[in-house]
């Protein structure tokens, strides 16, 4: 038995319950700097792990209604393909080789400083979002509706199917390459896009987006030959019941201070990524 998995999983599962900041960003580090895993096999096994996981999350939303499917439907439309062109791409490359291995560090390392950045200044890219949805001058307004970030008919929120699909493209080759870009980067840049929407309504249309997303990448690696299956074993038999300890203790804890403690743990892994 993997009992170290079993309490790494255990570590970020509790995290993700008590934070709600997405698993990949977390787990896929750890397993390449604390366990030593290849980082292609930590980034496939993780796609699995954050699937299987995200689906649970994604019912549940589902149930509350907090999901608006047309939202999640243009991300899928750019992320899917994207997704399948970063395996394509992977497969041409080398997925076992060291030099592969190499570059998988260091785009990890790239984006968890852009998920920290995107933590830290969460409520300045929504407020900056809803300046450009609702600012001073018409010309500014036209232009933003230009690129289809907001309506100048109606302050509904209503997808936008360029933006949401050209976000969901990066989010696709990102989560792909790495497993990251699905959470916080994925909500903070849906904040940007539709600032009016609940906040509640973005996650759960970032959560249910996630869930193809990640299977669809996660069975991409296995053709890669890119998933420890026994590892993924231990990861669930440690995250599955410390999110829900998480979730139940996660009122009690200061958010703000949580959030900086984050991002701070988040640079300094993706700094040490890129050494």
């Amino acid at each position: 038995m993997n009992y170290e998995f079993i309490l790494g999983g255990a570590l970020v599962g509790f995290i993700v319950g008590a934070t709600g900041v997405g698993g990949g960003s977390l787990m896929t580090p750890l397993l390449t700097l604390a366990f030593g895993v290849p980082a292609q096999v930590a980034v496939g096994t993780d796609l699995l792990f954050a699937g299987f996981t995200k689906a649970h999350g994604a019912w549940a939303h589902s149930r509350r209604g907090n999901v608006d499917w047309s939202i999640t439907g243009w991300l899928a439309a750019g992320s899917l393909p994207a997704s399948l062109a970063t395996l394509f791409a992977m497969r041409m490359a080398g997925p076992h080789s060291a030099g592969f291995d190499h570059t998988v560090s260091r785009a990890l390392g790239c984006t968890l400083i852009l998920t920290a950045t995107a933590l830290i200044f969460r409520e300045q890219i929504r407020a900056l979002g809803m300046r450009v949805a609702a600012g001073g001058s018409r010309r500014g307004l036209a232009a933003a509706a230009s690129f289809g970030t907001v309506s100048l008919d109606s302050p509904a929120a209503h997808a936008r199917p360029l933006p949401t699909a050209l976000l969901g493209a990066v989010i696709g080759s990102l989560v792909t390459l790495t497993s990251v870009g699905a959470g916080v980067i994925g909500v903070v840049a849906l904040l940007f896009l539709y600032p009016r929407l609940e906040t509640r309504r973005i996650v759960g249309a970032d959560i249910a987006h996630a869930v193809p997303l990640t299977l669809l990448a996660g069975f991409g690696h296995v053709g890669l030959g890119t998933v420890n299956w026994a590892m993924l074993g231990a990861l669930l038999i440690g995250s599955l019941p410390a999110i829900t300890v998480g979730a139940l203790v996660a009122h009690r804890l200061p958010d703000r201070a949580l959030r900086f403690a984050l991002s701070l743990m988040l640079l300094l892994l993706g700094a040490r990524l890129l050494h």
